[in-house]
């Protein structure tokens, strides 16, 4: 169980947090301010609830450069699909790729598996007892090389967390 003090800082934090999105979303507004901040608190509830403080400690200092490169895959990606859209001649080597990642499953897996669908091309298919399966557009590309690089991204991000 996490001290007072910590859990009232993530009550505090998580509750900016939300807020900050909605006000972000929907704007400033005397009754829309109302409703956001039982959003905000209902939505703080259940993150407190789904994702207790202290169970998956990140280090925040790599939080900005992360969400940065977070940012920047999903534009690659994004150029990437629409690049071979508009493309019907780019050569595509649809397939699969199994990957096995250091990560049980989990919370933690789940996010690795959601970030790394965001590589250009890739798609998790499947959560299979030995890792993940991805559906990648093109065989051709450095799949594998991609998800290890991403592992050890995240597995700074989050310490301690990859079980291999």
């Amino acid at each position: 169980m996490p001290r007072t003090g910590g859990l009232t800082r993530s009550v505090v934090l998580r509750g900016l947090v939300y807020l900050g999105l909605w006000v972000l979303l929907i704007g400033l507004d005397p009754l829309d301010l109302a409703v956001g901040i039982f959003a905000a608190a209902v939505a703080t509830w259940a993150s407190l609830r789904l994702l207790p403080p202290g169970t998956h400690p990140v280090r925040p200092a790599l939080l900005p450069g992360f969400m940065l490169h977070f940012l920047w895959q999903s534009v690659r990606a994004g150029i990437d699909v629409a690049r071979r859209a508009f493309s019907p001649d780019l050569p595509l080597q649809p397939g699969f790729v199994s990957y096995r990642t250091g990560y049980r499953r989990g919370p933690r897996r789940n996010a690795f598996a959601s970030i790394t669908s965001l590589l250009p091309g890739t798609l998790v298919a499947n959560d299979e007892d030995q890792g993940l399966l991805y559906h990648c557009l093109d065989l051709d590309q450095p799949v594998e090389a991609d998800l290890t690089a991403e592992e050890a991204r995240i597995s700074r991000l989050l310490p301690e967390a990859v079980d291999r």
